[in-house]
């Protein structure tokens, strides 16, 4: 038996944040929208009723992606945490070597909307990041690292800036350069070298309950040994790869 179809909403969802990053928010009109998801746009309206709200809906449902792989992802990072922050700048630089890669989407989409403080999206863009920061701080804790919580939002403006540069200057060795970076901050403190109990320091507590929301959201609950999960080969912060084809775009889940 095949895999079930993805309900309206989802597909819309997917296909309005493969074509927002692509394009840009200003740039896709929900015609679009609607057109490449092969759905009327009454069909669309009767999910979303603007393209403000579509927006957030698809950085809500973005979130809820990310945060189930990356507490997936993390079960199998090394307990080292040298090893682990090689390895996590290691997939960003895996991550900067495809051809679409574009940067991080919430940082771009959120841009596109300086002037609107208010907007929804922005408080969503403001979760996501601070999750990530907060599965930092619990990786670092588990791991022995003093003053975990300062040594994680060190680590994520250098995660940021890394991704920023690999975009700019299309240079991986950026990822290099940060690794070494988060490396010594952690190493020059009391604890930075201690490792984590095996089984410890893998799921994130403050990722775990979005996790269980987006896969309600996004397919129906499969058994462990069903899952297509990434493997060491994770994209942290995803960039659509798939082509707009025969008015359709599908978000490539390898991850992202």
């Amino acid at each position: 038996m095949g895999r079930p179809p993805r309900d309206t909403r989802q597909r819309i969802l997917e296909t309005a944040y493969g074509l927002f990053y692509q394009k840009g928010f200003a740039r896709v009109s929900l015609d679009v929208v609607a057109e490449t998801t092969g759905v009327t746009k009454r069909t669309l309206y009767y999910h979303f009723t603007s393209k403000d709200e579509l927006l957030a809906a698809v950085l809500e449902f973005q979130h809820g992606l990310t945060a189930a792989r990356i507490a997936e992802w993390g079960e199998r990072l090394p307990d080292d945490v040298e090893a682990m922050l090689d390895e996590l700048f290691a997939e960003l630089a895996r991550w900067a070597a495809k051809p679409r890669f574009e940067g991080t989407g919430f940082t771009r989409l959120v841009m596109e909307l300086a002037d609107r403080p208010g907007h929804p999206a922005r408080a969503i863009a403001r979760r996501h990041k601070a999750a990530i920061e907060t599965w930092l701080a619990e990786q670092f804790a588990a791991r022995g690292v003093a003053e975990a919580k300062l040594r994680a939002r060190e680590v994520k403006l250098l995660l940021e800036g890394c991704v920023a540069l690999m975009l700019i200057h299309n240079d991986r060795a950026y990822a290099r350069a940060a690794a070494q970076a988060a490396k010594t901050l952690v190493a020059n403190r009391p604890g930075g070298k201690r490792r984590a109990r095996r089984g410890t320091a893998g799921v994130s507590p403050a990722l775990a309950a979005v996790s269980r929301a987006a896969g309600k959201e996004e397919r129906p609950r499969r058994s462990r040994s069903q899952s297509t999960g990434p493997g060491r080969n994770f994209t942290m912060w995803k960039s659509p790869a798939t082509p707009l084809d025969n008015r359709r775009l599908s978000l490539q889940c390898r991850h992202t």
